[in-house]
C-alpha cells in the first residue's frame, strides 16, 4: 500500500506479531524527574532548560532541568474538568524566544455544550498575561474523545487535534463540522489559504485532515517534515497515521476495530478513497503520544517512532527503515505505567508523560529515559 507522496509502506501488524527482541534489547535507565502528578498530559521543553507541565486537572507547571516543580503558572484558564476533559496539551510558539507565546488546549463550557479550545497567551515570570482563544470546536454535549494534541508545522501554522465525541462519530465524514478532524490555524486564530477545503460551502475551512476518532499524539518531525498521529480505536483498531493534507483517515466508515458492544461498527476495514494507517493494534493499547527519535544517545534508534501505551502500561519503540515498519518492541512494561506523552529532550533523552501508575490517583509522573551506564 502506498500512503501518496511520502511513500510510506503500511506493515499493518497485529499486537500479537510484535517482537519483544529480548536478546538485543536496549538497557535503559529510568530517572524519576517528577511524581505524585495528578494525570499530567502535556509536556513543552523551555530554552533556559525547564520546562512546561499540564495536569489534566488544570494546573500548568513551570519546572527546572532536573524537573522539581519551581512554580505553578497563574492565570491558567479554567477548564471544564469531568471525564475525559481537563487541560491537555501545552507548545512554545516557535518564535517564543522573542514573544513568549504559549498556546494551551483544553475542555471548555458545561456538560450539556463544551468544546475543545485553544488559548494563545504570553507568559512572563510564573503567569499568563493577554490570553486570547485561537480555536474553538464544534460543541458537543459529552465528555469524551477531545483529541486536544497540538504541533506546529514547520511553516508556523498549528495543528490541532479534535475527537468526535464519541456520540457524534458521523461528524468526523463531515466537513462542515470540526469534530473527528486535524485542523490547521495560523497563530492568531486565522485560517491559511492554502487549507485543503478553503472556499467550499459544504466545509469547514480550518479542516487539514478528517475521518478521525479521538486522535490524542501529534508529531511533525523536524527532519521529513511527516506529521504522524496515534488515534483511539474502540475494541481494537488503535492507529498510527502519517497525516496528508486533505485526506480522510475513514472512521466511522471504516475501521479494523470492534465497538464496545463487540458488533460491527463499519463492515469494511478498508474503503475506497480511506487513507489505511501505518499500523494498527488489535486489541487496542490504549495509544497515547507519538514521537519519532532523533538524538545522540540512542544512536540505534535515530528515525524509529516512539509511541506509548497507556491501556497495556508500556513504551513501545517502532523500528523503521525507509518508511516500513520493521520491528517493534515493549519497553519498560514492569513499571505498569499509563504513558500518556513521549518527547526527545535536547540532549537526547526521552521524556515520558506518565498518566498514572498502577492506575493509582494522583500517581502520575514525569521520566527521563537515557541508556544505562
Amino acid at each position: 500500500m502506498k500512503r501518496g507522496v511520502l511513500n510510506v509502506c503500511a506493515l499493518l501488524l497485529s499486537s500479537s506479531a510484535m517482537s519483544r527482541a529480548p536478546a538485543q534489547a536496549q538497557a535503559l535507565q529510568v530517572e524519576t524527574l517528577a511524581d505524585g502528578l495528578e494525570n499530567p498530559w502535556g509536556l513543552a521543553f523551555l530554552p533556559d532548560g525547564g520546562m512546561l507541565l499540564t495536569e489534566r486537572a488544570g494546573k500548568l507547571w513551570r519546572l527546572d532541568a532536573q524537573g522539581r516543580q519551581v512554580a505553578q503558572i497563574a492565570n491558567v484558564p479554567p477548564a471544564f474538568v469531568k471525564l475525559q476533559g481537563g487541560l491537555f496539551d501545552v507548545v512554545l510558539d516557535p518564535r517564543f524566544a522573542t514573544n513568549s507565546l504559549v498556546y494551551l488546549s483544553l475542555a471548555h463550557g458545561e456538560q450539556k455544550h463544551n468544546t475543545t479550545r485553544v488559548i494563545r497567551a504570553r507568559l512572563a515570570g510564573d503567569a499568563l498575561h493577554d490570553s486570547k482563544v485561537v480555536f474553538e470546536n464544534t460543541p458537543k454535549g459529552t465528555s469524551a474523545h477531545y483529541g486536544g494534541r497540538l504541533a506546529f508545522l514547520r511553516d508556523g501554522t498549528l495543528l490541532i487535534t479534535t475527537g468526535e465525541g464519541a456520540e457524534y462519530r458521523e461528524d468526523a465524514q463531515r466537513l462542515k463540522s470540526t469534530l473527528g478532524k486535524i485542523v490547521r490555524i495560523n497563530g492568531d486564530g486565522s485560517i491559511p489559504a492554502d487549507n485543503p477545503f478553503v472556499g467550499r460551502a459544504d466545509a469547514d475551512p480550518a479542516v487539514w485532515s478528517y475521518g478521525h476518532r479521538n486522535p490524542q499524539g501529534l508529531y511533525v518531525d523536524p527532519v521529513t517534515g511527516i506529521v504522524w498521529s496515534t488515534e483511539h480505536g474502540p475494541r481494537g483498531g488503535d492507529e498510527i497515521n502519517a497525516i496528508v493534507k486533505g485526506a480522510n483517515y475513514g472512521w466511522p466508515i471504516a475501521t479494523h476495530g470492534l465497538d464496545y458492544t463487540g458488533g460491527r461498527i463499519s463492515p469494511f476495514e478498508t474503503y475506497p478513497g480511506v487513507t489505511e494507517p501505518l499500523l494498527w493494534w488489535t486489541p487496542s493499547i490504549g495509544v497515547g503520544g507519538v514521537t519519532v527519535y532523533h538524538g545522540a544517545l540512542f544512536p540505534e534508534w535515530e528515525g524509529d517512532l516512539l509511541a506509548g501505551a497507556m491501556g497495556h502500561q508500556h513504551l513501545q519503540r517502532i523500528e523503521m527503515e525507509g518508511g516500513t515498519v520493521v520491528q517493534r518492541h515493549k519497553l519498560l512494561e514492569d513499571r505498569k505505567a499509563r504513558f500518556r506523552q513521549l518527547q526527545v529532550g535536547p540532549e537526547g533523552a526521552v521524556y515520558a508523560v506518565i498518566d498514572a501508575v498502577n492506575n493509582r490517583e494522583k500517581s502520575g509522573q514525569l521520566l527521563r529515559i537515557i541508556p544505562r551506564r
